[in-house]
Parts: structure tokens; C-alpha cells; sequence
């Protein structure tokens, strides 16, 4: 081999080093920067695997959009309790078989925990308190005899899924005669406590879009909503059927009081049919929980 030869490929490899460094520093120093660290979610017991995550206004990574919420286990992470009179009591075990302890907030909170009978009545969004040891306590109002899903909504902060959303279920059964309420039909609008909630937009399953949400009381438009969990409104959906779990994120934070009429919300429902919708809203101190059907298209 020549002098000359020997010199040209020490010229490419050190080109082609060159590249790989700048395409490395393009990406960020550390090649796993910007992945999803949690690895493959593994198979639950009810058989659903984990989806991707969304984020809320500030940019928080939060509940997944496209997770069902059916499965009780998710990238290691498992949802373990039981009813003590009207209370739920729980913990969430990491992937190293412990009780997790550390969470990232996510809308204020550092749990979000959900009950919703299986007729989807008797809805209730509660944000518990945690023992030291990693034991939840969530003190649910009274629940109607029948059959209940009771869901746990968390971003960890240690395991190999830190900084993804969750969301985890359990059933539980309520003693005594159940009587089933049937579901309202599908409606634009609704009314609670005075006010009209109204609600504009085509979502088709499995497809990303927007849901408007307006609010008014007395045919004049509201515009003194307060902050709630760092937005103007929070809005929650379960399937018929199946009570499938999704969380629609508001596209806007509250940055003062005066909020309303017009709220927008990232929408991704997964499935078509109907889904009970609840907006929770804040005026003058008081929460107030509207609740209506709506019907998504395949």
C-alpha cells in the first residue's frame, strides 16, 4: 500500500468522524436524549398495552391521550387496594417491586384518582394523600351499590418509566340492589347549577382533534371562570361500555382570574361510540361539574 493511498483513507475516516460528531451534537450529547426511556410496556392483565404520551399547557408530560385506563399494570408499574367503607385505599408498585413513592406533579397534583360506576354515573375526581410508605387514601363520597372502576392517574418520578403518564384501574364491587341508570343521549349541551356548557367539534376515533367548550349563564356569555388545577376548566371521558378512560387536555393555562367563554381541548378518544363527558369548572369559589354524551364517530 502506498504513502498516498494510506493518507487518503486516514483523511476519510477522520471526515466521517467529523460528521458523526456534529450529527451527535445536533441530536444532543447523550444519544438516548429525547427517547422515551421506559422501554416496551409490558402486557397487563386485562390485556392493554401502554400508548404515547401528551402534554398539558405547560408542557408537563401528562396522561397518556390514547390509553384506555383499563389495565391495572403498565411498564412495571401496578395498581394494588380495595374499598374501606367509602374510602379507597392503594398503592402503586414500581418496576423494582416497591411501593412508588416518588411522583411529578401533573396539573398541580401529584395523583389524580377517578370512580365512575359501570353504568357511568356517580362520577367523582378526587386528589388523594399519601402516606410515607407509598399508601393512597382516596375519601370517596358514598357509591351507589354495583359495579365501580376506580382509576389512578400519576406521571412517576424513579423507575424506568419516569416522566410518563399513567393511568391505572381497579373494579370494585358495592353490595346492595343496583339500580342501572341509563345513559342520557347524545347532547351539544347541558346545563349545572345555572350555567350552559356547550360543546362543538367532530372527533373521530383514534384521530387527534379539538373540542370547544363554551360556557354561559342567563344567555350571556360567562367570562369570570377561575383557575382550576392550572386551567379554566378539566375534562374527563369514559366509555360506554367498557369504561374506557380519557383525559382531554386543555390547549390553554389559566393566567389569572376572568377565564371562559370559549375553552379549546386536545381531543384523541379511542374508540367510537359514546363517551360521558364531565367538565369541572370554577366561579366564585365553587366547583361545579357539568356532565353530557357525546357520540364519536369510527
Amino acid at each position: 500500500m502506498t504513502s498516498t493511498t494510506t493518507r487518503r483513507r486516514t483523511l476519510a475516516a477522520v471526515a466521517a468522524a467529523a460528521v458523526l460528531t456534529l450529527t451527535l451534537a445536533a441530536c444532543g450529547s447523550d444519544p438516548m436524549s429525547g427517547m422515551d426511556h421506559s422501554g416496551a410496556a409490558s402486557a397487563s392483565a386485562t390485556g392493554h398495552d401502554m400508548a404515547g404520551m401528551s402534554h398539558g399547557p405547560d408542557g408537563m408530560a401528562g396522561p397518556a391521550s390514547a390509553a384506555d385506563g383499563l389495565a391495572a399494570e403498565q411498564g412495571g408499574y401496578r395498581l394494588d387496594g380495595a374499598l374501606s367503607g367509602s374510602a379507597y385505599r392503594f398503592t402503586v408498585t414500581g418496576p423494582d417491586g416497591r411501593p412508588l413513592t416518588a411522583y411529578r406533579p401533573e396539573q398541580t397534583q401529584q395523583m389524580h384518582f377517578y370512580a365512575i360506576r359501570s353504568d357511568l354515573s356517580g362520577f367523582q375526581h378526587l386528589h388523594p394523600t399519601m402516606d410515607p410508605d407509598g399508601t393512597w387514601t382516596a375519601p370517596l363520597a358514598a357509591l351507589q351499590p354495583g359495579d365501580w372502576r376506580l382509576y389512578a392517574s400519576f406521571v412517576p418520578d424513579a423507575g424506568s418509566g419516569r416522566g410518563t403518564g399513567l393511568v391505572l384501574s381497579r373494579t370494585a364491587a358495592v353490595p346492595g340492589a343496583a339500580t342501572p341508570v341509563p345513559l342520557p343521549a347524545a347532547a351539544a349541551s347541558t346545563t349545572v347549577d345555572g350555567y350552559t356548557v356547550t360543546v362543538s367539534g367532530n372527533p373521530r376515533a383514534g384521530v387527534a382533534g379539538e373540542l370547544t367548550v363554551s360556557v354561559g349563564k342567563d344567555g350571556q356569555p360567562v367570562t369570570d371562570l377561575q383557575p382550576y388545577l392550572e386551567t379554566y376548566a378539566h375534562l374527563t371521558a369514559f366509555h360506554a361500555g367498557d369504561q374506557a378512560f380519557a383525559h382531554l387536555h386543555p390547549e390553554t393555562a389559566a393566567t389569572g382570574a376572568g377565564g371562559g367563554p370559549t375553552l379549546p381541548f386536545h381531543a384523541e378518544l379511542p374508540a367510537a361510540g359514546d363517551w360521558r363527558l364531565f367538565l369541572q369548572f370554577r366561579t366564585g369559589g365553587t366547583l361545579h361539574t357539568a356532565a353530557l354524551t357525546l357520540n364519536v364517530a369510527a
